[in-house]
C-alpha cells in the first residue's frame, strides 16, 4: 500500500471521511456498472448560483478522496432538471413578460429572455457548464428533457407505472390531505399548450404505459409516460433517477435533508440501491436570507470571479460544509489570503497535514507552488493608498520590493493586482472614512514620520515594524489603540494590515510622504 493511501485511509478532513463511507459501498466486490457514479443536481429554473458550484466542488473533492483509497474508476454527472414547469418567473432577468406568457411550461421549451439560446433552459445550462468548465471540473452534463425524450427514462418510467400505487403510498404519507387529494407522481405535458399539468390521474395503465386524466377545461386526455410525454414530480423524480442511473452518490442542501427517506425508499421500490448521501448547510446573503435562484440574491459565481481566483472560491466551499456560510463581497478579501497560506504551507508539511490542507483537495493533490509575494489583503491596502487605477500602478511598488517578481514568473501575484484594484474602486473606496488624528496621536505620527525620515536599516517587514511598535510602545497602552490610529488616519480603515510589512511595499520615504499628507489634514 502506497503511503499516500495509507495517510488517506486515516485522515480526518471531511471527504476522506466521505469517500470511506463511499468505499464500504463495494467492500466486497466492485459495481456490476464498472465505475462508481457521483451525481449533482441542477435545477435550471434561474440564473445558476454559487451554492451550485459549491455543489459541484465538494462533490469532487470527494471523488478525488476516493480515488486516492480505491482503484474503482469514477465518473462525475452533473444533471439538469430542465424539463421542470416554470413555476414563477425569476426576478433578476429581463422579458418578464414573455415569461409569464410561458409559465408553466418546460424550462426548455420557455423562450430565452436574453434571446440568445433557443430556451430558457439551455441559457442557463450554457451558464452552469461556462461555469464548471472555468474551474477545469471532469464531468458529464445530463438533461432531463433529452433524458426524457430519448427514451434513457423509459425503463423506470415503465417501473413507476407498474408500482403506481407503492410510489403513492410514500409520497402520499408527507402531503397534507388538501394536496393528497389530487397529487399523482406524474405530470403530463399538455399535447396542446405544453405546459406542465399538476392534475390527478384517472387511469394509470399497467398493460400499455399510459395515464388518463382531465386537463383544466374538463377534457379527457390519456397519453404515454415514455418519449417525453410525461415526467415525475421532483421528489418521485429524484429517487427515480437514482435507480435509472445507478447513482452511489449524491450531495444536497441542507432543505432537502427531510426529504432523503422518501428519495431512498421510491429508488428501492423502482428497482435500485439508494445511494450515499451527503447535507451541506445553506449560503446565506448578506441579512441572513437563504440564496435563491429566483431572487437573484447572494454573490454570483462571475461576481466572485471578478474580484479573486477560482481557487479562493474552492477554498471557501472547501471550510465547515456543515456550516451555514454568508456568502457576501466582504468574504473575499480573507479566503484569497487564506487560500495562500496553506498553498505556502504545503510544499513543507508532511503527508497527513497535506492531505488535511485544503489545498490538496482544492487541486486533487496536484498542488502548485504560490507566488503571492505580497497578500491581496496588503495590495488592497496598496491600491487605497496609491489609488490605483490598473494593476500597474501596483506593479510599480511590488518590483522595488521584491525584483525578482515579474507578472510573467508570479502569474498569481499578477491576477491578485487586478482583482485587488477592482475590489478596491468597487468596495473600499466607496467606503473610506478617514478621521483627524488626537492631539496624542499627533505626536505619536509625528515621531513616527521622523524615524522613517532618518531611517537606514534593513527594508524588511520586520525590521520596520519594530520602529512602528517602538514608537507606539512609548506612547499607547494598549498598543491596539496605535494601530487603530494608523489605519483611521492613514487608510482610511476601521483593520488594516502589519504596518511594516506595509511600509516596507509602499516605502520609507512615501509611507513619511503620506503621514505628513495626513497630518494636513488632507484625508480628513
Amino acid at each position: 500500500m502506497s503511503e499516500l493511501r495509507a495517510a488517506a485511509l486515516e485522515s480526518k478532513a471531511w471527504p476522506f471521511e466521505e469517500a470511506r463511507a463511499l468505499a464500504k459501498r463495494y467492500a466486497k466486490a466492485p459495481p456490476e456498472k464498472g465505475y462508481v457514479l457521483f451525481e449533482t443536481g441542477y435545477g435550471p429554473s434561474g440564473l445558476p448560483h454559487i451554492g451550485t458550484f459549491g455543489e459541484v466542488a465538494r462533490t469532487t473533492m470527494i471523488r478525488s478522496a476516493f480515488e486516492a483509497i480505491s482503484d474503482i474508476p469514477t465518473r462525475l454527472i452533473c444533471f439538469s432538471d430542465d424539463m421542470d414547469g416554470m413555476r414563477k418567473v425569476p426576478e433578476n432577468v429581463p422579458n418578464q413578460e414573455l415569461l409569464y406568457a410561458n409559465i408553466q411550461k418546460p424550462l426548455t421549451a420557455v423562450p430565452d429572455p436574453f434571446e440568445e439560446f433557443e430556451s430558457f433552459g439551455h441559457h442557463n445550462n450554457a451558464m452552469l457548464r461556462r461555469f464548471l468548465d472555468t474551474f477545469g471540473f471532469e464531468y458529464e452534463f445530463y438533461s432531463a428533457t433529452e433524458f426524457y425524450k430519448s427514451g434513457q427514462f423509459d425503463a423506470v418510467l415503465k417501473r413507476a407505472v407498474e408500482k403506481y400505487d407503492d410510489v403513492m403510498k410514500v409520497m402520499l404519507k408527507s402531503l397534507r390531505d388538501e394536496r393528497a387529494a389530487t397529487y399523482s407522481i406524474f405530470l403530463p405535458i399538455h399535447p396542446e399548450t405544453g405546459r406542465v399539468l399538476y392534475v390527478p390521474m384517472k387511469k394509470v395503465d399497467a398493460e400499455n404505459y399510459t395515464i388518463t386524466f382531465d386537463d383544466e377545461e374538463g377534457r379527457e386526455w390519456t397519453l404515454p409516460v415514455t418519449g417525453g410525454n410525461v415526467k415525475l414530480q421532483w421528489k418521485p423524480d429524484f429517487g427515480a433517477r437514482w435507480a435509472a442511473l445507478d447513482v452511489d452518490f449524491e450531495m444536497y442542501g441542507k432543505d432537502h435533508s427531510t426529504n432523503t427517506p422518501i428519495y431512498d425508499r421510491i429508488c428501492e421500490i423502482l428497482g435500485g440501491k439508494k445511494p450515499n448521501h451527503f447535507t451541506y448547510e445553506l449560503f446565506l446573503d448578506q441579512n441572513g436570507e437563504k440564496i435563491s435562484k429566483s431572487k437573484g440574491n447572494g454573490l454570483s459565481i462571475d461576481e466572485w470571479l471578478t474580484y479573486a481566483s477560482t481557487e479562493s472560491l474552492s477554498y471557501f466551499m472547501f471550510q465547515k460544509p456543515k456550516t451555514a456560510k454568508r456568502m457576501h463581497f466582504d468574504v473575499i478579501p480573507k479566503a484569497m489570503d487564506e487560500y495562500h497560506q496553506q498553498l505556502t504551507a504545503y510544499h513543507a508539511q508532511d503527508i497527513k497535514q497535506q492531505l488535511a490542507n485544503p489545498v490538496w483537495h482544492i487541486h486533487g493533490g496536484k498542488v502548485p507552488v504560490s507566488t503571492m509575494v505580497v497578500s491581496y489583503s496588503m495590495l488592497l491596502n496598496l491600491a487605497s493608498v496609491a489609488g490605483a487605477e490598473d494593476k500597474e500602478t501596483l506593479w510599480g511598488f511590488i518590483r522595488r520590493y521584491a525584483p525578482e517578481a515579474t507578472p510573467e514568473t508570479h502569474a498569481d501575484l499578477d491576477a491578485a493586482a487586478g482583482y485587488a484594484v477592482r475590489y478596491y474602486n468597487d468596495f473600499v473606496k466607496p467606503g473610506k472614512v478617514f478621521r483627524a488624528p488626537t492631539e496624542a496621536e499627533r505626536e505619536a505620527l509625528e515621531a513616527l514620520r521622523d524615524a522613517l525620515r532618518a531611517y537606514d536599516g534593513e527594508m524588511t517587514d520586520e525590521a520596520l515594524q519594530s520602529v512602528v511598535y517602538t514608537v507606539g510602545r512609548e506612547r499607547f497602552d494598549p498598543m491596539k489603540a496605535w494601530f487603530s490610529c494608523l489605519y483611521e488616519v492613514l487608510l482610511g480603515a476601521s483593520q488594516g494590515p502589519r504596518f511594516g510589512g506595509f511600509i516596507a511595499l509602499y516605502g520609507v520615504t512615501e509611507t513619511a510622504d503620506l503621514i505628513d499628507r495626513a497630518l494636513a489634514g488632507d484625508f480628513a
